[in-house]
């Protein structure tokens, strides 16, 4: 009884934490299919221009992999299922075991209550002891033989009904376990049809090759530009804070303000939302032409919905408001030691030295070739940061 009452809570606490992991793992998968979704409505927008095919490209490839993640997703969730099956399975076998050993004791019991039903046998039985001792022991005998034989048949009806509630959630969970197979399948056939769209894609794409390397070298241009601006913006501002005395810094670098920052990486607000990053951080070579190497991206491009509004990651003070070629302007917050920087706004709604907290609105986006997209950048002091590792997921 003991072992199989440890047995329950094992599997309660296992089927607890199973819960939590399903739980989030749905959660992961709602917001996969959000971003595919996101994805097909920016590629509707673009579809038929000539211009966006690169662009189609990388929101095709960026949707494949999400669909890809969206698979991983729904293994992990059908792996999880299969361990909630199996142990299922082995409680209820454990709980058939034990309501067949229980159904034997109350067999036994059965029978040598029925050998003695007469109540003259009982009484016979108790009156043929050798002494008051022995009767009373005899006497508390049949008692005890009547009150096992109650206890074992209760203990027989708990047990099957725990083994029923024990079948019913084990055809749940094949049921769940099914459904989760099924729609794994249909994900895969959409990857298969997306990857053959993004092989077509890039084929029209390989036709245009010497064109794209005009715009390429023109792209480089503005970026490189872009790069040192803000590295000449971030010198400055760090020369500035050297100006105030020996390891101190500037007024507006506040130490606590930047600790706070500090420790909110991975969980900053997404700056514009929804949207999906099309061109990440670092070095990257071009999907098609694999020998061109692509600029250096110092932050993350999200594409999102025509002139969303752009809204502050965290408190801060607006550092500087600059236009830049092919960026439009740049929006530049300094968070303590800490800055973030928000390109390709078409209209500004804050002013250089005003003090944003973390959702204002800092502008609304510029439409390029019938779409809109931010460029954020995350600098510590003079080292640029990776974004992704920033934004909350």
């Amino acid at each position: 009884m003991r072992r199989l009452l440890i047995a329950l809570i094992i599997v309660c606490q296992a089927f607890s934490l199973g819960a939590q992991d399903v739980s989030t793992q749905q959660e992961r998968k709602r917001r996969i299919e959000e971003e595919i979704t996101f994805i097909d409505g920016q590629l509707r927008q673009i579809s038929g221009r000539q211009k966006a095919n690169q662009k189609s490209l990388v929101l095709i490839q960026s949707k494949v992999a999400s669909r890809r993640s969206l698979i991983r997703s729904l293994d992990e969730e059908i792996a999880q299922k299969d361990r909630q099956i199996r142990i299922c399975q082995s409680e209820l076998d454990s709980l058939q075991a034990s309501i067949d050993t229980l159904q034997g004791y109350f067999t036994r019991l059965i029978y040598r209550t029925y050998k003695n039903r007469s109540n003259k046998v009982w009484f016979m039985y108790v009156l043929a002891s050798e002494d008051i001792g022995q009767g009373w022991r005899r006497l508390s005998y049949l008692k005890s033989l009547s009150q096992r034989v109650n206890s074992q048949a209760a203990a027989i009806i708990e047990r099957r009904a725990e083994a029923e509630a024990l079948k019913e959630r084990l055809v749940r969970e094949r049921d769940e376990a099914r459904q989760l197979k099924a729609s794994r399948e249909g994900e895969y056939r959409k990857l298969v049809a997306e990857e053959k769209e993004s092989k077509k894609v890039a084929k029209e794409l390989e036709k245009s090759k010497s064109s794209y390397k005009k715009e390429l070298e023109k792209k480089r241009r503005e970026v490189n530009a872009l790069n040192k601006e803000i590295e000449r913006l971030v010198r400055e501002a760090q020369k500035a804070a050297a100006k105030q005395g020996k390891g101190r810094q500037a007024p507006d670098a506040d130490p606590v303000l930047s600790g706070e920052f500090s420790r909110n990486k991975g969980r900053l607000p997404w700056p514009v939302r929804p949207g999906v990053i099309t061109e990440s951080y670092g070095v990257h070579y071009h999907p098609v032409y694999k020998n061109l190497k692509l600029p250096d991206n110092n932050g993350v491009t999200i594409s999102t919905t025509l002139r969303n509004e752009v809204k502050c990651v965290f408190d801060g003070v607006v550092s500087q408001i600059i236009v830049m070629p092919g960026y439009h302007y740049c929006v530049l917050v300094q968070h303590g030691e800490y800055y973030t920087f928000y390109c390709k706004i078409g209209k500004v709604s804050v002013r250089s030295g005003e003090k944003v907290s973390a959702g204002s609105t800092l502008g609304t986006l510029e439409v390029e070739d019938g779409s809109s997209s931010l460029h954020f950048q995350i600098w510590k002091g003079t080292q640029k940061q990776n974004p992704e590792n920033w934004l909350a997921r």
